[in-house]
Formats: C-alpha cells, structure tokens, sequence
C-alpha cells in the first residue's frame, strides 16, 4: 500500500518536473509543477467523442490500458514492505499486464480504421516487443543472483559488496530508465511534441481519443514514468527507516524526471530505421549484467 500511495502522489509533479526541466534548459521560466495535472482535470471533466467507425473496443481501450497500469504498480514493493500483490513471478505478471494494456490500447487505434493510427500502433508494437528481452534479463539476472523470483524478494536480499555489483546496479538504471523511455515514447525514440504523422508513434495512436479518454491515457503517462522510477528506487531504499525510505524515494524520483527532462531537451530523436537497433542494444547489456551476474557468483567460466 506505501509504495501505491507514493506512486499515486509522485504522478502529480512528475511531468511537471520533467517540462519545468526542458524549459530551464531552453531558457524558459516554464509553468507550474502540477500544470499537467490541471490539464488532466481539464480532461478528465469533458465528455468523450467516438466516431461512428469505431467499435466498443475503442471505447473500452483507454480504461483497460489505464487498469493495467494500476494492476501493475499493485505488485511493486517498497523497501521491506511487500507490494498489495506479491507472490513468486511477479515480475512475469508485471510484464505482461502492462503488455496486455498495451495490447487493447494497440487494437483501440487500428480499431479507427486510419491508416496513420495503424502505423503508430505498428511501430508501437515493434518497440515493446524489442524492449521486453531486456526487462526479462534483467530481472532473470537479479532472480540468479538473489534466488527468488519476486519483486519484493528479489529487492530485498539484493546487496551490492563489490565494485563489479555497483557496476551491475548502474547498468540496471539505465536499462530500466531506457525502457521506461520507450515505453511511454519518449526520446530519443519518440518526441511527444511533434505534430508530424509520419514520425509520430504514441502521438497519432490517440488523435481520435478525447475528453476522458484521453485524459487517462496521458495520465497513464505519468503513472508509468512514476512506476519504473519506483522500480529504480528499490535498489537504493534498502533497509533505512522508513522515514528515510521515502526521502530516498522521492529523490530518486526527482533525479529520474530532472533525468528525463535533460535527455529530452539535449538530445535528438533518432531515425526510424535506427531505432530498432537501439533498442535491441539494452538487450545488450542486460546480457552483460547476465553475465557480471555469473561472475559474481562464480559460476562464470
């Protein structure tokens, strides 16, 4: 319940960090850190508008993608507390709740019958398809490592001793700040300001998607953004007081988001042809956190 609580409070500044970030950077004074979140509440009290060519499916999409999310940050733990659903393999049901509300957000744009919504959700569909050997291996590894395949196991009985470790927890960082990037289509994959339909992935996904609707799946946004830097968090939380605890959890939080911002306002999006490679690539390095894994362990030969 602590680490839902501090998920659902970190959603609410989190974008607002990440744009005031991106507008210190380019010299801007930038609005406040809960704008976002006065837009969604915006949203949120409009009506939705459906095309007469679209089915149920695009109806239901937006509230299924937004409850898998929810599912998903319900088996997240904090510290020593367990998430609200731990058991064995949880990360497996992590992956895959959030791939089925990927799914039914994917099937919602082709459900449009728009040719550029159809491509979004291709595109869509290859990167977290190409993202997930990564998570798997990752978390693979830390199962070797730890001998338990739950979260909230796997988090507590990791301890970094040696500078191979440290080595191996850095890396990890960085793979899941790069999923998290992808996966809310971010840069360098994906820049969420542009209004050009042939570049755009998770953007023309939702052209025909308003008022409520669309206020849960941009809201989805920042619950994803809030979930995978909880996951981060769990590296550094540890056994401290709880008090401390949170603090680390929120700075974590806070780096993440001013992360998030810098990478954004200082780097550019790739070409689509390069972006495939560059994912595969953190499949890379969980194979090289795989194999520090082994060396640590000794099982290495």
């Amino acid at each position: 319940m602590i680490s839902l609580v501090l998920i659902l409070l970190t959603s609410l500044f989190f974008m607002g960090v990440v744009i005031r970030t991106k507008s210190i950077a380019s010299g801007r004074k930038g609005p406040g850190l809960f704008q976002p979140m006065k837009d969604l509440f915006r949203l949120w009290k409009k009506g939705s508008v459906y095309s007469n060519t679209t089915s149920f499916i695009f109806q239901i999409a937006p509230s299924i993608y937004f409850a898998s999310i929810i599912m998903a940050i319900l088996v997240i733990p904090f510290g020593e507390y367990k998430g609200i659903i731990s058991f064995d393999g949880d990360f497996v049901f992590f992956a895959y709740v959030l791939a089925l509300g990927k799914f039914f957000s994917i099937i919602g744009a082709l459900d449009t019958g728009s040719s550029f919504e159809g491509m979004g959700a291709s595109r869509e569909a290859l990167y977290s398809m190409l993202a997930e050997p990564a998570f798997f291996i990752l978390m693979g590894s830390f199962a070797l490592y730890t001998g338990h395949t739950s979260f909230h196991e796997i988090f507590t009985s990791l301890h970094f001793g040696s500078y191979i470790s440290y080595g191996l927890g850095a890396l990890a960082t960085f793979v899941l700040v790069m999923i998290a990037m992808i996966e809310n289509s971010r840069m360098p994959v994906d820049d969420p300001k542009t209004h050009l339909e042939l570049t755009m992935v998770h953007e023309v996904m939702i052209l025909d998607n308003s008022g409520f609707d669309l206020g849960l799946i941009l809201y989805g946004t920042n619950l994803k953004f809030a979930m995978y830097g909880a996951l981060i968090a769990n590296f550094f939380t540890g056994s401290f007081p709880i008090l401390i605890s949170i603090l680390i959890f929120f700075g974590v939080q806070i780096i993440f988001a001013i992360t998030v911002g810098v990478l954004e306002s200082f780097s550019a999006r790739f070409r689509m042809g390069n972006n495939p490679q560059f994912i595969f690539t953190l499949t890379s390095i969980s194979i090289l956190i795989f194999f520090g894994v082994l060396l640590i362990m000794g099982k290495f030969i």
